[in-house]
């Protein structure tokens, strides 16, 4: 099991940047694929960006490919999205998650079922 804690939240202004960054306890975080995911008020939650183990695959929604960008560093058991050019549409609460190892892939990336693992989300608000 997993506990993420996600912090780096804030108000922006538009065009602004914020990095968020979901710490996870435990020393198996490196087994896990990671997914960043965002729900605004009165809308359901939606994938953001996703990591595979190594780092090496990176996934994006439309929405945010160009402007957002997911790393991770598994020595600090730590996953980062990186985003720049913020938009008002951009604002909800953004929310990290761990897929539990076998279930990710490629087609399941945007699903939050994948996810067995959930952070309490941080809020991002990009005025404009």
């Amino acid at each position: 099991q997993v506990q993420l804690v996600e912090s780096g939240g804030g108000l922006v202004q538009t065009g602004g940047s914020l990095r968020l960054s979901c710490a996870a306890s435990g020393r198996t975080f490196s087994s896990y694929a990671m997914g960043w995911f965002r729900q605004a008020p009165g809308k359901e939650r939606e994938f953001v960006a996703a990591i595979t183990l190594s780092g090496i695959g990176r996934y994006y929604a439309d929405s945010v490919n160009g402007r957002f960008t997911i790393s991770r560093d598994n020595a600090k058991n730590t996953v980062y999205l990186q985003m720049n050019s913020l938009k008002p549409d951009d604002t909800a609460v953004y929310y990290c998650a761990a897929a539990l190892p076998g279930k990710f892939a490629p087609q399941v990336v945007p699903i939050t079922t994948t996810y067995a693992y959930w952070g309490q989300g941080t809020q991002v608000t990009v005025s404009s």
